[in-house]
């Protein structure tokens, strides 16, 4: 899952208690940390999907698919903004 990137250490802090979740699985691990750290920047705008995905090295597919199985939706809106947008491309349409 991993490309050979560059990569560059950073340390957290975390409570005796969850030493052992974090120490096993260690690269896909450290592989959802990276991913997470830069989903805040796509949220509020800073970098898109796609360059977030070109940072860890993976195709933006991947990255959504792994947003998604961490349960994080690509498309983040309510339903009455997803019905106003189909609303709004329908008439936009005609």
């Amino acid at each position: 899952m991993v490309n050979k990137l560059k990569l560059q250490t950073a340390t957290i802090q975390i409570t005796e208690g969850m030493k052992p979740y974090v120490n096993s699985h260690k690269e896909e691990i450290d592989f959802k940390q990276r991913a997470l750290l830069l989903y805040p920047f796509i949220q509020n705008g800073t970098i898109s999907h796609g360059k977030a995905a070109e940072i860890l090295g993976i195709s933006k597919w991947s990255l959504i698919q792994l947003y998604g199985s961490l349960g994080i939706p690509y498309i983040d809106m309510s339903e009455e903004e997803l019905h106003e947008d189909i609303k709004n491309a329908m008439v936009a349409a005609l």
